[in-house]
């Protein structure tokens, strides 16, 4: 599809959108129900911070350094993209004022704190270079994050994916960071994140029901190709390098805390009745995780002789 044609044109998502509204309805006010008013100004440690005209922010500033500092960064410029994903979302699950659209304003309006709270928490504490940050803010904002609309089934499982592995992402940056104030706001964000998982998870649970075939295709397809949104940044492999080395978010952290709790609670193994598509695809799941779980390996036997500071398993 192209980024002028929004999925819900296609019979298939106009069916799963309208026969999954009532449960679109359910885990909206379950969501609802379960999530923490909370507050940006309230995480902040103002009183450690300078006038930046009387005292211009240089390099021997920030208590955070190194992958801590990089970390940060990623994590900050991939949720100032915010326009962009909703974009996205909203054209995923169509029009009107629905279910499915008053989740997208009640996610994104959440989403919209852990930008606010991340920069005032850089800037105040002059973790990081504010000139680099207000920089990199507007290159993100003005590239966009440039995707084509998914369909509905391709949508849910990229983003229950995708919620879950920056909830992991965003925890274990507070807990490198070793700054308390850091490791609670990075908590915060994380507790927003799963939630948000939890709604998409639980979606295509309720997919799968409607659609096996077609959901376990799109789950695969998802799996196979799963990037993540910050990837436009610049120098993102490089950065995502140091990142895994520092245990953060690497590659046995995306397959046994991501991808495997999420395959899991949909029994995507254990579905019968697929069509020959969709079983072929489960079978290309089966030998990626194998992949996956062998490039772990690997990864974790060169790093064992390294001094590189890694983090703990406390995922």
């Amino acid at each position: 599809m192209t980024d002028e044609q929004p999925s819900q044109g296609t019979a298939l998502d106009r069916r799963i959108l309208h026969e999954l509204e009532p449960e679109a309805a359910r885990l909206l006010n379950r969501h609802i129900g379960v999530a923490e008013e909370w507050f940006p100004h309230e995480f902040i440690p103002y009183r450690l911070g300078r006038d930046f005209d009387k005292e211009p922010w240089t390099p021997d500033h920030p208590r955070l350094t190194g992958v801590a500092q990089t970390a940060f960064e990623i994590g900050l410029l991939t949720e100032d993209n915010l326009p962009s994903y909703h974009r996205l979302i909203h054209g995923m699950f169509g029009s009107g004022d629905g279910a499915w659209i008053n989740w997208v304003g009640r996610w994104t309006a959440e989403e919209g704190r852990h930008a606010i709270v991340l920069r005032d928490y850089l800037t105040v504490t002059r973790n990081i270079d504010p000139v680099l940050l207000e920089r990199g803010r507007m290159s993100q904002l003005e590239k966009g994050y440039e995707h084509p609309f998914p369909d509905t089934l391709h949508g849910l499982a990229y983003v229950a994916f995708q919620e879950l592995a920056t909830r992991i992402a965003h925890r274990n940056t507070g807990r490198y960071s070793d700054d308390p104030v850091a490791d609670r706001i990075m908590a915060r964000i994380a507790a927003d994140e799963n939630l948000h998982m939890v709604f998409y998870r639980d979606m295509l649970k309720a997919a799968l029901q409607v659609e096996p075939s077609a959901a376990v295709r799109a789950i695969v397809d998802e799996v196979l190709g799963f990037e993540m949104p910050g990837a436009g940044i610049p120098n993102f492999l490089r950065k995502a390098a140091d990142i895994a080395k520092a245990g953060i978010y690497d590659i046995r952290v995306h397959r046994d805390d991501v991808l495997m709790p999420i395959l899991r609670f949909w029994g995507i193994f254990e579905l019968s009745g697929l069509d020959a598509a969709a079983e072929q695809a489960r079978q290309r799941l089966h030998e990626h995780l194998e992949k996956l779980d062998a490039a772990a390996r690997r990864f974790e036997e060169r790093l064992a002789s390294s001094n590189v500071p890694r983090l703990g398993p406390a995922r």
